[in-house]
């Protein structure tokens, strides 16, 4: 977790760089960072200047998933704000917990021993406090009321920060009641559009909740390209956008890679139902089965810089979010790394 005390030192130590702005260029934006005055400029001087990361028309922003190893919800605009970062695709489970939403289980929910490695009774004892925290989760739900999440919309405003995008994954046995609920929050919040990493069967359901709240609602694409239920060949993309004018595609330029598509065509004929592009570095997955590797930015295969490149000149109006995946030292100064790779082809 970042505590309070070392975040500034941490984030002003790693971002400095990403933070610059052109001097002289008309391409520059202002200064998205502290200035050379150091983090005592911020304290009697006044706040911060609001972060800048739209370079060359480009936005360029964060999925919070970035975040998900070391930062509470409770830290995300700060540490945000602290990178530079003006756009942000928010998961559903940080807006939640912003919202008061009460915690999952300690354990059989993906943290500590893999269920593999339980005991009968504690795989029991997993599954019964997971149930039992689906039935907290969804009576929570019932009665959170929506100007909760327009709270959380302010927050994000006052610094600076545009919730562009919410991500709510669903998969399972998903009701309907919670397909509702998902763009209930998304239209409080005050989002473009929902994210959603899910299965074509899924979309299909939500493409009537989609049209009824005249919001696009984006599948979010992986590459096992032979599970018909995945989003990750070109015909399930175009099969769930069939099912309405309001469905479309969040686009992950890595995922797309690995699954052997080129990215820059699909984005030049598609772009009109695209969110959002997740920006990461993989390499295709071998003929011979397997999956290709999540590598640091420039390592991989993936064209990021054509497709920033092509964002750039044709000017499409959807953000380019930065998704944290490969492993490196520390969420936020690989996220400040990721984004300084973008601001340099951008701007460079």
């Amino acid at each position: 977790m970042v505590s309070r005390r070392n975040f500034g030192k941490l984030a002003l130590g790693a971002v400095p760089a990403a933070q610059l702005a052109l001097s002289g260029s008309a391409e520059a934006q202002p200064p998205a960072g502290p200035p050379p005055g150091g983090p005592g400029a911020f304290g009697r001087g006044g706040p911060p200047p609001k972060p800048n990361s739209n370079y060359a028309g480009v936005q360029i922003g964060v999925i919070t998933y970035s975040f998900r190893q070391g930062v509470t919800a409770q830290d995300l605009i700060p540490v945000i704000t602290k990178l530079g970062i003006s756009s942000v695709e928010l998961m559903s489970n940080h807006a939640e917990a912003l919202a008061g939403a009460p915690a999952g289980p300690a354990f059989g929910g993906g943290g500590g021993r893999g269920r593999g490695q339980m005991t009968p009774e504690q795989q029991a004892a997993a599954q019964a406090a997971q149930q039992a925290a689906r039935a907290e989760m969804e009576k929570w739900r019932a009665g959170v009321s929506m100007d909760t999440y327009k709270g959380i919309r302010k927050q994000f405003d006052d610094a600076g920060i545009d919730l562009r995008i919410l991500c709510y994954n669903l998969n399972g046995n998903v009701k309907d009641d919670e397909i509702d609920y998902s763009f209930r929050m998304a239209q409080a919040l005050g989002v473009s559009g929902i994210s959603s990493s899910s299965t074509v069967s899924i979309a299909k359901r939500v493409a009537p909740f989609a049209d009824k709240y005249k919001m696009l609602w984006a599948g979010h694409g992986h590459d096992a390209v032979n599970d018909p239920e995945q989003f990750a060949t070109l015909e399930s993309y175009a099969k769930i956008m069939s099912f309405g004018k309001y469905m479309g595609v969040n686009l992950d330029i890595g995922h797309f890679t690995a699954a052997g598509y080129d990215a820059v065509s699909y984005i030049k004929e598609n772009h009109a139902r695209i969110s959002n592009l997740h920006l990461k570095d993989r390499t295709r997955n071998p003929a011979g089965g397997g999956r290709g590797g999540n590598l640091r930015w420039g390592d991989g295969e993936t064209p990021i810089r054509a497709v920033l490149q092509l964002l750039k000149t044709e000017k499409y109006p959807f953000p380019a979010n930065i998704e944290y995946e490969y492993q490196g030292t520390d969420s936020v100064i690989e996220v400040a790394k990721c984004l300084q790779f973008c601001r340099d082809i951008l701007l460079g």
